[in-house]
């Protein structure tokens, strides 16, 4: 029986072990440039079988939240280089998450000062973080537009080109953010989605956009360098759809045959409750689907874990478990969980913005 501590594979990624570091926006990226200090807080943590990066904007139009990276620019390659560089040194395996939050942004982060643009002009009942006097600061987002049918190629591109920009900084893949309710999600749900175009309205079209940023990646960098994180009924950044075991089954049968490394699903609400009794989902229906369908890639699954719950998930036929928010205070959370060691506690005050404090200087079991 496999265990969480055994050697997998992500479609071309060996992983060194079941556990991976699920993405945590740290705000650590003055400029959207990764840095220095970005570099030492992933090789702390490059034990982990996977490290998934912080989200990063595929374009500054993508771009939501003060201080987070980008992957579009010269320097900001230059800049993951390094972090890239830093991990395999350490012997780790490291993706970049490619983010567009679409609705969730606010005009002081646009170029130009313009609105968000999302499916529809339909403003989220959300916050994002504006840097105010050096100070992390919860603001509302703005009202968007609703993006125009002629711009959604270009969209497609900037993705395609993001993950090109990813391969050549040295990123072992990338994952595309498809979940929490940002661009790709507002366009999956019909919460946030109201066209009556071809991206609009059936569960068909309003696929549509992820299936053809997922294929324009795999076209670029191979499927089996592509992972998907998916969210199926968070409501998260205020996303809510009318049928999501309908959508989900949809989306993972259409999946399935582009040879994806891996299926990256967040159970429940995203930092929450595991199981909403108001928003039930079938997740062992939504692999079986999958699986039928021929998708190969390693199924993940995250969402409030611990070790005796990823334990379980594995002995039940997961093949990776992804921790987030115990990883902020514990980069060496591979060996902790092997010893059954106490965790550090996290200093929330830190998460958001700042240097090394709360970033770098948490103690491992070593020193």
């Amino acid at each position: 029986m496999s265990t969480l501590f055994d050697p997998t594979q992500a479609g071309d990624i060996r992983l060194a072990n079941r556990i991976a570091m699920a993405p945590l926006t740290r705000n650590r990226a003055p400029g959207a440039v990764p840095n220095a200090l970005m570099a030492e807080y992933y090789r702390q943590r490059a034990s982990a079988g996977l490290l998934i990066t912080e989200a990063t904007a595929i374009s500054p139009q993508g771009q939501g939240y003060a201080d987070v990276p980008g992957l579009y620019s010269t320097e900001q390659l230059d800049g993951w280089k390094k972090v890239t560089a830093a991990v395999h040194q350490a012997g780790g395996k490291i993706v970049t998450q490619l983010w567009h939050v679409g609705r969730i942004s606010h005009i002081a982060l646009q170029p130009g000062n313009a609105p968000p643009v999302a499916p529809s002009a339909l403003r989220a009942n959300a916050k994002t973080v504006l840097i105010k006097d050096g100070v992390p600061t919860f603001t509302p987002t703005s009202e968007p537009r609703a993006l125009d049918v002629g711009e959604l190629p270009g969209i497609v591109l900037d993705y395609r080109h993001a993950a090109r920009y990813a391969i050549a900084s040295g990123f072992d893949g990338v994952e595309i953010h498809a979940a929490n309710g940002y661009l790709l999600d507002q366009f999956l749900k019909t919460g946030a989605n109201q066209r009556q175009d071809d991206y609009g309205g059936s569960v068909r079209n309003r696929a549509r956009l992820l299936l053809e940023v997922v294929r324009a990646i795999v076209d670029e960098i191979g499927g089996g360098r592509t992972g998907i994180r998916l969210s199926p009924v968070t409501p998260a950044n205020d996303i809510v759809d009318d049928n999501p075991q309908q959508l989900f089954d949809y989306l993972l049968h259409h999946l399935a045959p582009l040879g994806l490394a891996y299926i990256h699903v967040i159970e429940g609400a995203t930092g929450g409750a595991r199981t909403l009794p108001d928003r039930p989902f079938d997740y062992a229906s939504l692999k079986a689907i999958y699986r039928k369908a021929g998708g190969q890639g390693a199924w993940m699954v995250n969402n409030g874990y611990d070790k005796a719950l990823a334990e379980a998930a594995v002995a039940a036929g997961a093949d990776i478990v992804a921790f987030g928010r115990p990883y902020i205070a514990n980069p060496d959370l591979v060996e902790r969980l092997r010893r059954d060691a106490p965790l550090n506690p996290p200093d929330r005050d830190t998460f958001y913005g700042g240097g090394a404090q709360g970033y770098t200087d948490y103690p491992t079991l070593t020193g």
